[in-house]
């Protein structure tokens, strides 16, 4: 086999996969290394794809060709749209997936891809030179050189299991931890901490008694994941809503002192927004029930996920509490529940490419970062295969932006804050949401992919023909129209005067483009998604007009750049706090600087005056 290669990646989960099919389709000779090609593209926890927040990314990982939005299609036994009532902005598309197709279209396209060769086996240490990382030893001592390596090991950096008094070594059940990886990175004086996730009991669903419990079926809309999904092929199955009890919160109160997150044997932080049930009785004390989702995990297994009752109590109290909720009184678990608790790097050592700014050649991507969930871990290594792909062939990477996608707000969140707890994308983490719609993914992103090679060749035909399609429509979109003009098609217009464009026409919520087919414009052959799509651009267009200076004040403060050498504690008027915060940050713009935590206006003028200064001293010398 082939010991050399342009990039290595270790890890074969979601951030893994995307990081080394992204580098792979940019032309750059890659390695995927995990412990087992069997284990590569599992989903080792939720088995679901998307949500809100969560769902624009896998949009925006789809539209640079990336392979979680078309896996989750080919494995898609239950479409939600959540927030369907809201705005498009907010709207979070999401699939229930049978985790066997998940994998098996994982594999499927990994193996289809050129450039990209898939090695097993646990990776022992890095190879080091000097400040450059070369390479990586595997545990049977043979090595693999390469120019760079992007470490996407999820959960197994000295990962331990915990259920009740049980603790094993491991990342994810039945799987080992990579403990060796660990010990060096942490002698390497990364800055390193603990993090923990967990997962709740998996539950026979032939011991379920679905006909007590409400149901949730399906979207009837066709949508899919990625528009390369032309269509649902799988068959679609509902999931049920059960209901926490008094009794199923008694229980748990009185055996909190057998759970690892009470006893002490866990002291690490879990995920705010998906907490562990124990967590949930013991904070929300007044609340006497939580809403559990039963998710089935495929269309041949029998397994069922009870979303909302993540748990670290021992076997037998799961039992107990399982069978005190509504449908659930015969319940039967397959596989019980656990925690996971595993070393991340601060990621604040980490620059917008996802390198570690203090070695070459090394890069971090998914919950090694300090992030949960397939969709963040995803996108991160996405981000981090373009930038190692663009670094090994001496090209600039794009310079994405808060304005411009949510992969950019996660990634510029995680280098400038870091994490006290596993970073989640939320909606409410954007300002500038209403621009980045999970809808317009394609239009945002996709030019940008193709660009630097992102794309493969449907991906880029597809896009192409998209875009004669989007440039066609919008140019008769601009055709000039009066309000009586409007009103003579049987639109419900005031009489006033008024002419606009069509596009301009279509602000009004009772306008849509179907109903202007009679003034010229053509959309036998236009794509239904992309004719909804435009009709939302020119709902939203008034209130994005409204932040366009302040996109550019942001733009121009990005062009700012500050660089890793920059002594802030020679800048006056900063205090000892703001120094300590911006030098843990290392912010590379000015931009960046303005949204570390406590910098004021007047201390960026400040660092805006020195950076100029220097910036001169530079040139005259």
């Amino acid at each position: 086999m082939n010991r050399d290669f342009d990039l290595i990646v270790v890890g074969g989960g979601h951030a893994g996969c995307e990081a080394a099919a992204v580098a792979a389709r940019m032309g750059v000779r890659t390695a995927l290394v995990s412990f087992t090609k069997d284990s590569i593209g599992a989903m080792s926890c939720n088995p679901a794809i998307g949500g809100l927040g969560k769902g624009h990314l896998v949009r925006e990982v789809d539209a640079f060709d990336g392979l979680i939005g078309r896996a989750a299609d080919a494995a898609a036994i239950h479409y939600r749209m959540l927030n369907l009532s809201k705005g498009a902005a907010v709207q979070g598309p999401r699939v229930q997936a049978d985790r066997k197709l998940y994998k098996a279209a994982i594999h499927h396209m990994l193996d289809a891809q050129n450039n990209l060769s898939i090695v097993e086996g646990e990776v022992a240490s890095l190879i080091f030179d000097g400040q450059t990382v070369s390479g990586i030893c595997l545990a049977d001592e043979s090595k693999i050189t390469a120019s760079a390596v992007i470490l996407a090991t999820g959960t197994f950096l000295n990962g331990k299991l915990f259920r009740g008094e049980e603790t094993v070594a491991g990342g994810r059940t039945g799987e080992a931890s990579a403990v060796s990886l660990g010990q060096q990175i942490r002698d390497a004086d990364l800055p390193i901490a603990r993090l923990k996730t967990g997962t709740p009991p998996r539950i026979d669903g032939r011991t379920i008694d679905w006909a007590a419990l409400p149901e949730q079926p399906s979207d009837d809309d066709d949508w899919t994941m990625s528009p390369l999904s032309t269509r649902r092929d799988v068959p679609q199955i509902f999931c049920a809503v059960s209901r926490t009890s008094a009794a199923t919160h008694d229980i748990i109160r009185d055996n909190l002192d057998r759970s690892p997150l009470f006893s002490g044997a866990i002291d690490a932080q879990g995920p705010r927004y998906c907490p562990s049930i124990e967590d949930k009785i013991h904070r929300f004390a007044d609340r006497d029930s939580h809403q559990v989702f039963l998710e089935p995990e495929g269309l041949d297994t029998n397994l069922v996920y009870p979303n909302g009752i993540s748990t670290s109590l021992p076997a037998d109290v799961q039992e107990a509490f399982v069978r005190t909720m509504d449908g659930l009184s015969k319940a039967e678990i397959i596989v019980p529940g656990y925690a996971v608790e595993y070393d991340h790097i601060d990621p604040r050592a980490l620059d917008r490419s996802l390198k570690v700014r203090d070695l070459d050649g090394l890069y971090c991507a998914g919950q090694i970062n300090g992030t949960t969930g397939y969709e963040e871990a995803a996108a991160q290594g996405l981000i981090a295969g373009i930038g190692a792909a663009c670094a090994i062939q001496g090209k600039a990477a794009p310079e994405l932006d808060r304005g411009t996608s949510y992969m950019a707000v996660m990634i510029d969140d995680l280098v400038l804050q870091g994490v006290t707890e596993p970073y989640r994308m939320l909606t409410a983490r954007a300002e500038y949401r209403l621009r980045l719609r999970a809808d317009n993914a394609t239009t945002r992103l996709s030019p940008v992919a193709a660009s630097i090679g992102c794309l493969g060749g449907e991906r880029q035909r597809w896009f192409d023909a998209r875009e004669v399609q989007r440039h066609a429509l919008m140019e008769e979109l601009q055709t000039v129209h009066s309000c009586e003009v409007i009103a003579d098609q049987d639109i419900e217009v005031r009489r006033d005067g008024t002419k606009q464009s069509l596009f301009d026409w279509l602000r009004f919520p009772n306008i849509s483009i179907a109903a202007l087919e009679e003034l010229g414009i053509s959309v036998a052959d236009v794509d239904s998604v992309l004719l909804a799509e435009v009709e939302e651009d020119a709902r939203y267009a008034p209130y994005l007009q409204r932040q366009e200076s302040e996109l550019k004040d942001l733009r121009a403060n990005e062009q700012i750049r500050l660089g890793d050498d920059l002594d802030y504690a020679a800048i006056a008027g900063l205090s000892n706090e703001m120094v300590e915060r911006l030098k843990s940050a290392r912010p590379e713009t000015l931009a960046a600087a303005s949204r570390v935590r406590g910098i004021t206006p007047a201390a960026l003028a400040a660092i805006l005056v020195h950076a100029r200064r220097r910036e001169a001293k530079t040139l005259a010398a």
